[in-house]
């Protein structure tokens, strides 16, 4: 697990206070991830379905084995090297829910079979014919789930014959067919409705009908995995889905609270008024590099009379709306993540936040 809980102030005798963190800086508060992880573990505590967690999230094998320890089945990722990192930390059941490509990576990924039960989504012949050499070469049958196309028009084979015919021909070339994948991501933006229900509904339909016709050929499915925060209520009490891969859940971010509000905001970046112009304008030395904003801009956490107006390389510009505003430079001010995913990967560290100190270092890898 890798995680530490002392820094260098901490191990001197002291407690490391918000007010000492250099900046930028990433922070979870600890008691709304804990209330995501714990709500999240007693949803899939009844019905049939289980949770594999997207590591993408937050990057942290402390917080994946978390997880893991509330129930979850294994960890879903999106890299090769999100894969690496579990494996070194333990993690026994991974799920690479992304497709790859070439020699490079797919003797990476068949090396990684080799030390844990490590399942690949494909939906090609080339690349099933690649990881079947691979294969051969490492001695292990490797394992695949078949990505169907959902709806969402990214990755993914079409459902029924064409998935079936991919499925059919891993299996002629030794691979280990372990069941089918798909992610109805188009559903998942959606706002709770009726319409949300019926569009997740007419999407899984698809992957679980996919996955019947797999099965009536004789071949082997007993993995049925999809869903995500934002369709977890639906996707995980869908007959026949087996596992649902939920990530955003656990950090929580201003975009997905919009869709989804069983869970907490968890996520900030924490910054420094580095210069103010009187009543008109804050500089924060937060900006893209710290923090994401393609889906949006973030907000002020706690902060009222003021607005961000944009961020460049290095700053975030928030213009004053209400003249007595009373920070001033040298002031610590944070910033709810929009986009969590995205802010977590700008940083090799999350400082966790309890009562206005750090209580725990998370080291972020892969």
């Amino acid at each position: 697990m890798r995680s530490r809980r002392f820094t260098p102030l901490q191990k001197a005798g002291q407690s490391l206070l918000e007010s000492e963190i250099s900046t930028p800086a990433l922070l979870l508060d600890m008691a709304a991830m804990e209330a995501n992880l714990n709500r999240m573990a007693a949803f899939f505590q009844e019905g049939a379905t289980r949770l594999r967690p997207h590591y993408k999230n937050h990057k942290s094998v402390a917080l994946a084995h978390r997880q893991i320890a509330l129930g979850a089945i294994g960890m879903s990722c999106a890299t090769l090297g999100e894969v690496e990192a579990l494996v070194k930390a333990g993690i026994q059941s991974i799920l690479l829910v992304n497709e790859i490509a070439g020699s490079v990576k797919i003797d990476r990924f068949a090396r990684l079979s080799q030390q844990a039960d490590v399942i690949l989504a494909v939906d090609n012949e080339k690349t099933v014919a690649d990881l079947s050499a691979a294969s051969a070469r490492y001695g292990i049958p490797l394992s695949i789930l078949v990505d169907v196309d959902t709806g969402l028009n990214r990755c993914g084979v079409a459902p029924g014959e064409p998935a079936l015919a991919l499925a059919q021909f891993a299996v002629r070339q030794g691979l280990k067919l372990r069941g089918v994948t798909g992610y109805e991501g188009h559903c998942g933006r959606m706002p709770p409705c009726e319409e949300k229900i019926e569009a997740t509904h007419r999407a899984l339909e698809k992957l679980v009908s996919t996955a019947e016709l797999i099965r009536a050929h004789g071949l082997p499915v007993e993995i049925v995995s999809a869903g995500g925060t934002g369709t977890y209520s639906i996707s995980g009490r869908f007959p026949g889905v087996t596992e649902i891969q939920a990530g955003s859940y656990l950090l929580m971010d201003t975009d997905y609270r919009t869709v989804c509000k069983d869970f907490d905001l968890a996520l900030s970046v924490l910054g420094t008024v580095i210069s103010r112009t009187g009543n008109t304008r804050l500089i924060l030395d937060i900006g893209l590099k710290s923090i994401s904003c393609e889906r949006g801009l973030p907000v002020l956490k706690n902060v009222g009379g003021a607005k961000i107006r944009r961020l460049t390389a290095e700053h975030a510009i928030i213009d004053i709306v209400v003249p007595d505003l009373s920070l001033q430079v040298g002031d610590h001010v944070e910033l709810w993540a929009h986009y969590s995913d995205a802010t977590v990967n700008l940083h090799r560290q999350m400082y966790g936040m309890r009562d206005g100190q750090v209580e725990e270092m998370f080291v972020l890898e892969g």
